[in-house]
């Protein structure tokens, strides 16, 4: 009895299927955590909700497009995994939940994010990468506690000026985006540690040495001409990076100086708990 029929029972709205979907979860677990990945839900079972002193609920990975106003009684909620839905809209009961500090949103198909965005004033990581936004909306900008912004493998082009606002942002990932220059508003941003723009569509780096906070750039897979240049002790990963020169010209010719090695990317990214 596996998750094909898993699927086949989660088109079956009564009480026994959502019970055998749920495998008998009547109460709230001791450590304050649901896990519902994978479960082929298409809608929260109800019940959930009245789980008041929870503090972390997974629901990665189902067929899941809305969620119940009944969510908002979870006012202890901390930590909330959307990804891997269908969720076409952020359901605005999500923006009640005022104690959030780590929100997944990613591989959805969200174009947008509402602004009562702004009312999670705790939020300190949001991922939203592989969604379908074209540009970084704006209101991520009023999340004053934000330290992590993941916003990979979507159709964004620009960043907005008022990101410099997050003054706690130490970590942007833009990889796989449609980025053709180096977005200028993050040179105004020294408190970033981590900056990825890995495969995008950069041809010119300006400087980052100027950059105090910077540890750790990620540049590959760009058509760069140069590497963007950093301070001692900062890492970088791409074409021209610690391990080779850059390309020096001779006789008016440019002459490139490949990888034998590429330098090994940073560990997959883990799911973090609030700090």
């Amino acid at each position: 009895m596996g998750n094909s029929l898993k699927a086949i029972v989660a088109f079956v709205p009564s009480d026994e299927c959502q019970k055998y979907l749920l495998e008998d979860l009547e109460e709230m677990p001791v450590d304050k955590m649901v896990d519902l990945s994978g479960r082929q839900l298409r809608r929260l079972p109800l019940h959930i909700c009245s789980f008041r002193e929870l503090v972390k609920l997974y629901l990665s990975d189902n067929n899941l497009n809305h969620l119940p106003p009944e969510l908002e009684q979870l006012q202890n909620l901390q930590i909330l995994a959307l990804d891997f839905n269908n969720f076409k809209a952020l359901p605005l009961v999500v923006c009640t939940l005022k104690q959030l500090c780590i929100l997944y949103l990613g591989n959805n198909k969200l174009c947008s994010l509402p602004l009562e965005l702004r009312l999670l004033q705790n939020l300190k990581t949001l991922w939203i990468e592989s969604n379908c936004l074209q540009c970084l909306p704006e209101v991520v900008c009023e999340l004053s506690l934000l330290k992590t912004l993941h916003a990979g493998s979507n159709a964004l082009r620009t960043l907005p000026a008022q990101l410099r606002c997050l003054q706690e942002l130490r970590t942007i990932w833009l990889s796989g985006n449609l980025l053709f220059e180096f977005p200028s508003v993050l040179l105004d941003m020294p408190f970033l540690e981590v900056i990825d723009v890995d495969r995008n569509s950069i041809r010119f780096f300006p400087s980052l040495a100027h950059l105090p906070g910077l540890k750790l750039v990620i540049y590959d897979h760009n058509p760069c001409r140069n590497a963007p240049k950093v301070a001692k002790g900062v890492r970088r990963v791409g074409r021209w990076s610690e391990e080779t020169p850059e390309p020096r010209k001779r006789s008016g010719a440019v002459i490139e100086i490949t990888l034998d090695e590429k330098p090994s990317p940073p560990p997959p990214a883990v799911k973090p708990e609030p700090e």
